[in-house]
């Protein structure tokens, strides 16, 4: 059963990623969004009673992608090292591009089940 075993395991019975490979891939999968896409902007939302800090990252043709972060700061620092303007969703609230693609998900996936 492995109650007490040494080291810890997920469900899977795989061994838990390190802190910083888990960042690591973080920061890998920002980059190849913001790299592959057009006109990536991030957004940082702070953190919840439910949620840590996260980044969204927002394409021009409002494909996303979000992630925890450590905190506001380390996201505005992420975005200026991918190169990509920064914004405080509560100053600035979510782009329509993010809301309209959200929209045509929704539409197309109701339309498959139909």
């Amino acid at each position: 059963m492995g109650l007490f075993r040494r080291s810890p395991r997920t469900p899977s019975g795989e061994q838990p990623t390190s802190s910083r490979a888990a960042r690591d891939a973080t920061v890998a999968h920002l980059r190849e969004f913001a790299e592959t896409r057009i006109g990536v902007e991030a957004y940082v939302e702070p953190e919840t009673n439910v949620t840590q800090t996260t980044v969204l990252l927002v394409a021009t043709d409002g494909e996303w992608t979000r992630r925890r972060v450590p905190d506001a700061r380390a996201a505005f620092q992420l975005a200026q090292a991918l190169g990509i303007p920064a914004y405080d969703v509560h100053a600035t609230g979510y782009p329509q591009r993010w809301r309209d693609y959200n929209a045509r998900q929704r539409a197309s996936a109701r339309r498959a089940t139909s």
